[in-house]
């Protein structure tokens, strides 16, 4: 690809092996100050990433917002929040990277919008069973005075799915579905208006060049006709992917079937990916059908712990499921909902990964040598694998989730809907370091910082690591360039036996991929050694670490 070339960007099936670093604007760089992360600040570090070695950049909201859940509160789909910049900036970030040959990939939040949204607040002056309640789902109350929620559904964040309203007159008025913060209600995609809104949506970040959307909650829009109740045992299920009437209903493919239409009329390399917390795999897969979406975030990959048998069988169900569907699978380590895996993957109970997080009062912190060697060992399994991956920003350097933020400085609604029984999401989002000897380790040219950034952020720069052959950030880069020099992301798998029930091994291609997850060395296979999760390479394949081998 030529940097030169105003058009430099591969054809329609770039995706089906890209890997995607995922940009959490806020705490990305921030350019003015701030504190808080920016479109220039993005675009001022396009060069790093695309010296990274990855295809596609995809950005976390930048929208106009009151930021009540960082940004996927979105008050106005077609602008840029000013704390992010302008519009102008975005369209100049979308122009240099794909001068650069990178794609940009934007978030797109179409469950519901702010409370701050233009729509609802005409909803809010209107009155029940208007065409601006319409938008979204408002029911009345249940009881004799109408104060009890339309039925008990709970929010993601904790606490009653449904708020009420208050009538100008001051009297209590009907109650809105709200699946996360009660600054979020959600939109009714049984209106035709909503999906107009929609399409006009998609049309204006595409006519500006954007290469697809990465759509939040995908799994949620439609909701189960009549809003039954919750049983016992679905309100007892906590887990991302549980069945309720709120997630993963059949009605949702429509959506996604006209969306991929409109898609289609800018050419066949736009894609949609969903992030559908939806179990079993197969049912996940849907997403990925032909007509439908490119990809979908394989988060029963993410949720797996750290155990040959559980990845294994993984990977397999994961190849079928979604290779039936004619789609890649993608695979997933991190991301700005869970626990950094470059911490959670040192923990007894890795499954516990959303929305709780991790704090002071935890009850296991993670140990930073055992967390740090299975974070690499894990990343160099993951990018051998055929298909898509997703990296989130900072794991490239290594980063930990961040333990010790002080309550009162903690911003996501779940800490603070719960009470601080859930820590929540902050500590995977805190702003990532650039140099070591810079205010606020190069994030911001203030020493501003939205969260607190923690003292072993300063080793951990970028600065401190680039060129430095044991550190994580030139692994990373070793590992995207064999990825692409092999082919793997195209490759086919083949399991092969191990000396070690405690280790797996397989195939791609003409490269042999061997990880221990044991507490004793396995011997090497005869080969040249092209990748090591440790530097240098031991002679024995030891705890925690995985290889790369060319020639078996």
């Amino acid at each position: 690809m030529s940097n030169s070339s105003s058009h430099p960007l591969r054809p329609a099936d770039w995706w089906q092996d890209a890997v995607i670093y995922q940009v959490y604007p806020r705490s990305f760089a921030d350019s003015n100050g701030t504190g808080l992360g920016d479109l220039k600040g993005i675009q001022g570090h396009l060069g790093d990433l695309k010296s990274l070695g990855v295809d596609a950049v995809w950005l976390s909201p930048f929208y106009p917002s009151p930021q009540n859940d960082a940004g996927y509160d979105v008050s106005d789909y077609t602008d840029v929040d000013p704390s992010f910049g302008v519009l102008a900036d975005a369209e100049k970030l979308i122009f240099s990277a794909h001068e650069l040959g990178l794609r940009i990939i934007v978030d797109l939040v179409p469950n519901h919008s702010s409370s701050e949204h233009r729509w609802f607040q005409e909803a809010l002056a209107s009155t029940p069973g208007s065409n601006a309640r319409a938008r979204y789902i408002f029911r009345d109350g249940l009881g004799e005075d109408g104060d009890i929620p339309p039925n008990n559904w709970e929010s993601v964040f904790g606490g009653p799915a449904w708020t009420r309203i208050t009538q100008a007159d001051g009297s209590p008025g009907q109650w809105y579905l709200h699946l996360f913060d009660s600054s979020q209600p959600d939109f009714d995609w049984t209106n035709q208006e909503v999906w107009e809104h929609f399409d006009g949506v998609l049309r204006f970040w595409l006519d500006r060049g954007v290469d697809g959307f990465r759509v939040d909650v995908a799994h949620s829009l439609m909701k189960e006709p009549g809003l039954p109740d919750l049983s016992d045992a679905q309100l007892a299920d906590r887990s991302p992917g549980a069945a309720k009437p709120f997630w993963d209903q059949d009605a949702v493919h429509d959506v996604y079937r006209h969306w991929s239409g409109i898609l289609a009329e800018y050419g066949e390399d736009r894609i949609l990916c969903a992030e559908a917390w939806v179990w079993p795999l197969e049912r996940m897969a849907r997403y990925v059908r032909p007509g439908e979406m490119h990809q979908a975030f394989n988060f029963a990959y993410l949720s797996a712990p750290w155990q040959p048998e559980a990845l294994r069988d993984v990977i397999d169900e994961s190849l079928k499921a979604f290779g039936d569907a004619g789609a890649p699978s993608t695979w997933v380590l991190s991301n700005h909902d869970v626990v950094r895996h470059t911490s959670r993957l040192a923990l007894a109970d890795q499954e516990s990964i959303v929305p709780g997080g991790l704090g002071p009062n935890s009850p296991e912190r993670p140990d930073p040598a055992l967390a740090t060697r299975r974070g690499r060992a894990a990343t160099a399994l993951m990018l051998a694998l055929p298909g898509s991956a997703y990296l989130y920003q900072g794991e490239e350097l290594g980063l930990p989730e961040v333990i010790d933020i002080p309550d009162a400085l903690r911003e996501d609604p779940t800490f603070h809907r719960t009470n601080g029984e859930r820590y929540g999401r902050d500590g995977c989002r805190v702003p990532i370091p650039w140099v070591k000897d810079a205010p606020a380790f190069g994030f911001s040219p203030s020493r501003e910082t939205w969260l607190p950034q923690p003292e072993v952020f300063g080793e951990l720069a970028r600065d401190q690591q680039e060129g430095d052959p044991s550190s994580t950030l030139e692994l990373y880069k070793t590992l995207l360039q064999l990825r692409k020099e092999h082919a793997l992301g195209t490759g086919q798998l083949s399991w092969q036996e191990s000396a070690d029930p405690q280790a797996l091994r397989f195939q791609n291609g003409n490269v042999t991929v061997l990880c221990n997850f044991g507490n004793h060395p396995v011997a090497l296979p005869d080969g040249k050694i092209i990748a090591s999760s440790i530097w240098p390479a031991p002679s024995e394949l030891a705890p925690d670490h995985t290889v790369w081998i060319k020639g078996h």
